[in-house]
C-alpha cells in the first residue's frame, strides 16, 4: 500500500520560546511552544518537529522536563531534537514523550550514535537533519551547529551513509530557503531521495500548497516540513492536505 504524505510543521525552540528566521538567522519570536501544540492538536496535523537551536551551540542537553511538559498536551507524533548528544540524552526524550529523535551536528560528529540508537529503539526512532547550503555551480554542502559550520560533505553522500547506519528517515532543509516562502530547493531534495530509499522530509522554503505539491512531485520528498507558512499565513495543515489530496496525493484525511 502507498505511503500517505504527512504534513508536518516545525516549532524551532530557542531559550524560552519559539522563534523563526530567514536562512537560519535574524530570529523573531512567534509565541509558545505550548500555545503552538495546542493549535495543532485541533488543526489535525500529522506529526510535529521541535528543534532546540541553541542547544547544541551552548553544550547543554535536551530540556527533558520542557519536553515533557509539551508531550503531555501533544496528540501527535512528536520529534525532538536539539542538544542530543549520547545514547542516555535518547532514552530520557523517549520516557518522557518523544516519538522520534533528530540528530544533526552529533551525527556527524559521532556517526555511530545512529547505529546505537537504531539498534536500541528502532530506526523508525531514528532522524537525521541534513541542513544544506548552495555554493557556486549547485555545489551543496552540508553545515552544522545550526548552519554555522561547513562540513566538506555532499549531502547526497551523506544520506546514504546515514541510511546506511540505521537512520529511519531524513528531515533536508535548505538553509538559502528557510523562511523565504520562496519554495523548497526541489534540485537538492531530488539529489537526496534518489540516493536513499528512507523518507526524505523536505523543509526550507514553503510558501503555499503548490510549493509541497512541487517538492512532493518533482523532488521525490515523501513528507513537508513547514514553519513560515503556518505561523505568519492564514493557510493551515488541514488544507494543505486537502490541496494534495484534491492534487492526485495520497494524504491522511
Amino acid at each position: 500500500m502507498p505511503t500517505k504524505i504527512r504534513i508536518m510543521p516545525t516549532l524551532l525552540y530557542k531559550e524560552v520560546g519559539l522563534v523563526k528566521g530567514v536562512g537560519f538567522d535574524a530570529w523573531r519570536r512567534v509565541g509558545s511552544a505550548m500555545q503552538a501544540i495546542r493549535v495543532y492538536n485541533m488543526r489535525e496535523v500529522d506529526e510535529l518537529i521541535l528543534l532546540d537551536i541553541t542547544a547544541t551551540r551552548d553544550k547543554r542537553p535536551p530540556d527533558f522536563e520542557l519536553v515533557d511538559e509539551l508531550a503531555d498536551e501533544c496528540f501527535m507524533p512528536l520529534t525532538i531534537g536539539g542538544g542530543v548528544r549520547t545514547i542516555e540524552d535518547v532514552r530520557h526524550l523517549l520516557q518522557v514523550g518523544a516519538d522520534k529523535i533528530a540528530l544533526n551536528t552529533a551525527a556527524i560528529e559521532e556517526p555511530n550514535l545512529i547505529t546505537q540508537i537504531a539498534n536500541h529503539f528502532g530506526s523508525q526512532c531514528v532522524v537525521v537533519s541534513i541542513d544544506v547550503r548552495c555554493h557556486a555551480q549547485q555545489k551543496y554542502e552540508v553545515f552544522t551547529h545550526a548552519g554555522t559550520i561547513a562540513t566538506g560533505r555532499d549531502p547526497a553522500s551523506w544520506a546514504q551513509e546515514v541510511q546506511d547506519r540505521g537512520a529511519g528517515e531524513i528531515l533536508l532543509t535548505s538553509i538559502e530557503r528557510d523562511g523565504t516562502m520562496s519554495g523548497y530547493n526541489n534540485d537538492l531534495t531530488a539529489k537526496v531521495s534518489t540516493t536513499v530509499s528512507i523518507p526524505v522530509i523536505a523543509s526550507g522554503g514553503a510558501g503555499n500548497y503548490q510549493h509541497m505539491a512541487s517538492v512532493l512531485r518533482e523532488g521525490g520528498a515523501s513528507a513537508v516540513a513547514a514553519a513560515s507558512i503556518f505561523h505568519f499565513t492564514q493557510q493551515t495543515p488541514l488544507e494543505a492536505k486537502r490541496y494534495l489530496h484534491e492534487h492526485g496525493f495520497m494524504v491522511r484525511l
